[in-house]
């Protein structure tokens, strides 16, 4: 089973209410809470941070800013948070000096990643390439792969290619809104998927609370997820 990484975010931002929000999961099952480095000050991330660690789960920030300079400033965030992982990035030669001596597990995205919100570009041969340098290098430590914002053919085939061609985890993001995508994933041999907006748009418990959404997100993913 796959490991289901809570987002507090929606059409790739954190959402405005995101300490309100933790609150009402706070007593799920889960053990990975996420958000991006768009839409919420450093101050209120430290707060959120802090509440996610005192409640003993682990911390996500994931990139989706586009310039070197945005991101180098997400990433100084990160580490000065304390966050337990970060995902996201393109810039991943100016990424790892960034990091260095951090420990912090870094799982940058594959292949060609455009526009905001992030979508996933170029052929599967190019992205599963992308995948295995990737994972070759010092200081990356896993995969984001936007499987479900790509447009180029058989989800569950590039996932699978991926995996096969990693030597690190893999995370899948973006636009997992449903059972069947979560069984997807899992079948693929991702270490874990995140949802984030389907949460907000209700759509694994038509007109189900935010707990229930997530309660729904955990059913899915099975036992230990």
């Amino acid at each position: 089973m796959s490991t289901f990484i809570v987002m507090l975010t929606n059409n790739d931002i954190t959402v405005t209410e995101c300490l309100e929000v933790y609150d009402e999961i706070k007593d799920a099952e889960v053990e990975w809470i996420g958000f991006k480095d768009k839409n919420a000050t450093e101050e209120k991330l430290r707060v959120l941070v802090d509440a996610i660690h005192r409640d003993g789960r682990k911390a996500v920030l994931e990139v989706v800013s586009e310039t070197v300079r945005e991101e180098l400033s997400s990433l100084a965030m990160a580490r000065s948070l304390g966050v337990d992982m970060v995902m996201g990035g393109t810039h991943v030669d100016r990424a790892l000096p960034a990091l260095a001596g951090s420990g912090l597990p870094y799982y940058p995205f594959p292949g060609q990643v455009v526009s905001h919100p992030s979508i996933l570009a170029g052929s599967l041969e190019d992205i599963v390439g992308s995948a295995r340098d990737l994972s070759m290098l010092d200081g990356v430590h896993g995969l984001d792969l936007l499987a479900y914002r790509w447009n180029g053919g058989q989800v569950a085939d590039l996932i699978a290619k991926v995996v096969a061609a990693s030597q690190v985890p893999v995370v899948v993001a973006g636009s997992i809104a449903d059972a069947g995508q979560i069984a997807t994933v899992s079948a693929a041999g991702a270490w874990a998927f995140t949802v984030g907006s389907a949460l907000f748009e209700q759509r694994f418990v038509p007109g189900g609370s935010l707990r229930a959404q997530v309660d729904a997100v955990c059913a899915a993913a099975g036992p230990g997820s």
